[in-house]
């Protein structure tokens, strides 16, 4: 399947600038119905839900039809989505929920490849007995072992937290094969999906996590973030909001405070593009045109990280950070590396004056930066694309390289 590249720049306003936008793991550009659809709702629909009134009657119902489109989007009931403001927020909501059934000697297992928003709120359990436990990639091929975590895991453990795609490394984990190993041993899986979310079709019941979460300001969208859970799951759950609500209120018992209204309504925009990408491609609807959407998503992608990839590989001083593999179901868009001994600011400078935004440092997953002596040459050089990016604009980005590296 193929993209329709000049309908998916028009849906971007910001693409009709001079800069190219490559720091899209930080963030994507914002669809234009995104926008749209926010300035609508705080313009026409700017009240509190609940309430018997008109306006309050479709706010609710705006409310619900998010839950609706990300179910969808995930392959799920809308019954069993989460909604906040950020990855970083739903996963110490995640973490403080969970308190009650993580008791001293229990074990959580963390990756050393994980950003920190999937590591810190898990290690505030340390301080009240539970034992934390890495599963470290190889220091070499910065790959997981699915074999180590096997060693890890014992009749202690009761959660892995793991991410689906790094957003350094670029890899795609084999979430699926992971969520065996770990409900064989009686345990849950959580999921960072931050950064794979963009990329790829998101199909919670195959790749059998507990809890999966991705933010939809990297989707195309607002300062949004969502989060699957298992319906019992969720249920099981402590209720992290006012006294009166009981266990049984999901998913409000996880808001507290409650969504933030607008950005919600401006999401479903994200949603409803990637089924349009689909309906182009194939005619589909419903949930087969998010995954058409997503496939031809894939392949745009692939394209443009194999003609960087080329030309990183040809060059004796370029390291790069994790696999070579171009492969869809290998990695996603986003490559990372270092150069000889140069410090990566310098780089990425150099790249600044012709117009191309890409970025260096630890991109918050420092742990494994850190313990393979890359913070000290200002960390990794990262660029990450997403399927608006053409190989025009890749080659115009290899031309503001090749002299420097």
């Amino acid at each position: 399947m193929s993209l329709d590249l000049d309908f998916v720049r028009s849906q971007f306003p910001a693409l009709g600038s001079d800069w190219v936008f490559m720091d899209n793991a930080g963030g994507s550009q914002v669809l234009r119905d995104v926008a749209a659809r926010v300035s609508d709702y705080l313009l026409t629909t700017n009240v509190q839900t609940g309430a018997t009134y008109e306006p309050s009657r479709v706010s609710t119902q705006r409310v619900a039809e998010t839950r609706q489109a990300f179910a969808r989007f995930m392959n799920c009931d809308a019954s069993e989505i989460v909604e906040g403001p950020s990855t970083t927020i739903l996963l110490r909501f995640l973490s403080e929920a969970m308190t009650g059934r993580l008791q001293p000697g229990d074990e959580i297992i963390l990756t050393n490849v994980d950003h920190e928003a999937h590591i810190g709120p898990w290690l505030r359990h340390a301080e009240r007995g539970v034992t934390i436990k890495w599963w470290r990639c190889d220091p070499e091929s910065f790959e997981l072992d699915l074999d180590d975590l096997r060693a890890l895991m014992t009749d202690r453990t009761r959660l892995v937290c793991v991410t689906h795609a790094s957003n350094i490394l670029g890899t795609i984990n084999p979430i699926a094969e992971i969520a065996d190993i770990v409900h064989e041993a009686g345990a849950e899986l959580a999921v960072d999906a931050v950064a794979y979310a963009p990329h790829r079709a998101i199909d919670v019941q195959a790749l059998k996590a507990d809890y999966y979460v991705f933010s939809v300001y990297k989707v195309f969208g607002p300062h949004h973030a969502v989060m699957y859970g298992r319906r019992d799951k969720l249920e099981a759950l402590d209720n992290i909001y006012h006294y009166f609500f009981d266990k049984s209120r999901v998913p409000h018992k996880l808001e507290p405070g409650n969504i933030n209204y607008e950005a919600a309504w401006g999401s479903v925009g994200s949603v409803d593009y990637v089924a349009e990408l689909g309906r182009q491609a194939d005619g589909s609807t419903g949930r087969a045109a998010i995954e058409a959407g997503f496939a031809a998503i894939a392949e745009q992608e692939r394209v443009v990280t194999e003609r960087l990839m080329d030309f990183l590989t040809s060059r004796n001083s370029v390291r790069v950070i994790g696999r070579r593999s171009t492969a869809i179901e290998d990695r996603v868009s986003t490559v990372s590396f270092t150069v000889g001994d140069e410090n990566s600011k310098r780089i990425v400078e150099a790249v600044d004056r012709a117009h191309v935004g890409i970025r260096h440092g630890d991109f918050y997953a420092r742990r494994i930066v850190e313990e393979h002596g890359l913070l000290d040459r200002g960390g990794v050089v990262r660029v990450s694309m997403i399927h608006y990016n053409t190989v025009d604009e890749v080659d115009r980005l290899i031309a503001a390289l090749e002299p420097e590296l």
